[in-house]
């Protein structure tokens, strides 16, 4: 049950608008390690894998670590919101909750983003940042592609008829359906999910227990007819933010803009943003680049808590001005460090303590986990 079981660290909701409701989880006292980090998760699943159980949520460990955490939770769109486009989610969704954030006194954000939010908060530094709005002092990017030239199983699927079709699909009912998207990305894996499940269920007679990962793989949400459509054809098929041919405001955005240090995590097992993928940042950035490669998939990577048996990752550090490393080449020639890669995440982010940025106290619209996540 969200809010009881899952999604349970506590917090408040301190902004909302039409499309998103902010969370703040404080740090349990008034040590800080760094300036708050503000998080972008997918907007194609609910926040909480970042919030799942007591034991394995990314937001408690890194209020315990002693860092604010300010997070997204997306509205589930409905009808009404089949207009609304991917600059709608970059407006709405990143720059109205960070204006507010700096109207309250916020100056600095430490901004990490999951997935399809990794990608969207990419934009958002690269186009830059308003003068109203808080300084990004690092930017980290978990599992999210910013080149989709080798997108990896899901281009099987992704052509420009596949688009059209979808393009139809939406045309009624003005979304994509958490059911159609599912049976989708079940096709990229039906070994693993859906063989699997059938073998176990039917010949063996046996049942899967629930567990948090799989109660929130069940939680899916809705994504808008327009907003959809921009990005597969902008993003995925013309591949625009590698090529900088996408534009916000009018303007081309490119990579090389971003000057904020960045933290970038893979996995190894990846079949949404496969890794030597996710590893084309290196080669789009001008700035300084930790890249992390660790083991697991898309979800059970990232839910890497420490502890966690069997967790190892490789770390590579790219400097203004080295040369380019392919990424079987590196891999070949690095070991794995045996541990989880958010104690590796949390040192890093302590790098910028110098620049903490203090976070007032923020009136509260609500208890976490809000409302949006219900929808």
């Amino acid at each position: 049950v969200v809010g009881e079981d899952v999604a349970t660290s506590p917090g408040h909701v301190v902004f909302r608008n039409r499309l998103v409701e902010l969370l703040h989880y404080k740090a349990p006292s008034n040590r800080t390690n760094g300036p708050p980090i503000f998080i972008v998760p997918a907007w194609i699943m609910k926040y909480y894998i970042l919030d799942l159980s007591p034991g394995n949520s990314l937001i408690g460990y890194l209020t315990k670590k002693g860092f604010d955490v300010f997070c997204l939770s997306w509205k589930n769109p409905d009808r009404d919101d089949a207009e609304l486009d991917l600059s709608d989610y970059l407006d709405l969704g990143i720059r109205a909750p960070l204006t507010f954030l700096k109207s309250q006194g916020v100056a600095k954000v430490q901004a990490a983003g999951y997935c399809l939010g990794g990608t969207l908060l990419a934009i958002a530094a690269a186009a830059g940042q308003h003068e109203g709005q808080p300084q990004m002092s690092s930017l980290t990017l978990l599992a999210s592609q910013t080149d989709f030239n080798e997108p990896g199983e899901l281009g099987t699927f992704m052509t420009e008829a596949q688009v059209a079709f979808l393009e139809d699909l939406m045309a009624d009912q003005g979304y994509l359906d958490a059911r159609q998207m599912t049976a989708a990305f079940k096709m990229l894996r039906p070994a693993n999910l859906i063989w699997s499940r059938v073998i176990r269920h039917y010949l063996l007679g046996e049942r899967t227990q629930i567990n948090d990962l799989m109660a929130w793989n069940a939680d899916a949400t809705r994504m808008p007819a327009r907003m959809l459509t921009t990005y597969l054809r902008k993003l995925f098929l013309e591949n625009g933010l590698a090529n900088r041919t996408y534009r916000v405001d009018g303007r081309r955005v490119s990579l090389t803009d971003i000057r904020c240090p960045i933290y970038c995590l893979a996995t190894e097992a990846d079949h949404v943003s496969p890794w030597r993928s996710v590893f084309k940042l290196l080669a789009l950035t001008d700035t300084d680049v930790r890249f992390v490669l660790t083991n697991g998939g898309h979800n059970g990577g990232v839910l890497s808590e420490p502890g966690h048996k069997g967790r190892k990752f490789r770390v590579l550090d790219k400097k203004e001005g080295t040369r380019f490393v392919g990424p079987d080449a590196w891999f070949g020639t690095t070991d794995a460090k045996s541990g989880s890669w958010w104690v590796d995440w949390a040192k890093w982010l302590t790098h910028r303590k110098s620049e903490i940025s203090p976070v007032p106290e923020l009136a509260s619209l609500g208890k976490a986990p809000g409302t949006y996540v219900f929808g």
